[in-house]
């Protein structure tokens, strides 16, 4: 099994290196060595490979930025999934595409499903869900749309390394209690992706998260208790709840972006872990 990785320095794109099996083959490229919306580049390099997969982890993530900088954001996050889709089409290789729980409103009150309309508030929220549209229309039956939510791992920047250098460095911090969603290890979202390799006939757009649903202000919370029990913070910050609206961003986030993962979770034979497991188990090896 020879697989392509876009986005291979991402945090999600080194978990999936870290946690490859045996018998694949990981073929790892990113920026600056290829643009995904290079047309041409993507048709060479997917010719040359001949990969039997091609996970798409390759992204625009900046939200706010986003905002003033749309067709950047549309050139990674829509142009670049169409151009990848095409490629694999021309070669019979299968897509599995990483997405977001941003194409949703955040009006609901139960857990999004798959098929729940998509209303996105911002542009990158927007950009993402095209480019989920470019690839099922350019492969309906060997393409896969993963989304997710809140992600963060032991490599780069994100929520939990933040949290834990203001921890640091701060005797008090604010954060937003009115956004609830569900906090993902990287690590699960590779089991998730691992999984569907192995299942060549399924195709269609399917949600993988941790379980349970917090609020911002609650995970940080939770990342200050665990990172005081591992010795990992000098000592303890005071942490305010604060409304959105005490927070002013370029883009609108959806207030509830909890996802159901059920048909995932059936299809696969995958189990959930709690967001909070995950989290103390991440933070271990931080700490290690």
């Amino acid at each position: 099994m020879k697989i392509l990785v876009m986005g291979a320095r991402g945090q999600l794109g080194r978990t999936l290196q870290a946690h490859a099996p045996a018998d694949v083959k990981m073929i790892c490229v990113d920026l600056p060595q290829l643009d995904i919306a290079e047309k041409d580049q993507v048709q060479a390099l997917v010719q040359r490979e001949a990969p039997d997969l091609i996970v798409n982890c390759a992204a625009f993530t900046a939200v706010d930025l986003a905002e003033s900088e749309p067709e950047v954001a549309r050139r990674a996050n829509a142009d670049g999934p169409a151009i990848l889709a095409a490629a694999a089409n021309d070669t019979g290789a299968r897509l599995i595409h990483i997405s977001t729980d941003f194409v949703f409103n955040g009006h609901a009150n139960e857990p999004y499903s798959p098929d729940s309309i998509a209303d996105p508030l911002s542009v990158y929220g927007d950009t993402k869900w095209e480019g989920e549209r470019g690839v099922r229309e350019a492969l309906p039956d060997s393409s896969i749309v993963l989304r997710t939510s809140w992600l963060y791992s032991e490599y780069g920047g994100n929520f939990v390394s933040t949290m834990l250098r203001l921890f640091n460095e701060r005797d008090e911090i604010s954060v937003v209690d009115d956004q609830t969603g569900s906090p993902t290890w990287c690590h699960s979202v590779a089991k998730a992706i691992f999984g569907f390799v192995g299942a060549p006939a399924l195709s269609g757009t399917y949600h993988w998260t941790d379980s349970g649903q917090t609020s911002w202000y609650e995970f940080a919370c939770a990342i200050q208790e665990e990172a005081l029990i591992l010795g990992m913070i000098n000592g303890a910050t005071k942490i305010s709840p604060i409304p959105s609206a005490d927070y002013p961003t370029a883009a609108t986030r959806p207030a509830y972006s909890v996802l159901d993962c059920s048909s995932t979770a059936t299809e696969l034979g995958l189990l959930q872990t709690p967001w909070r497991q995950n989290l103390r188990a991440m933070l271990k090896l931080l700490a290690r």
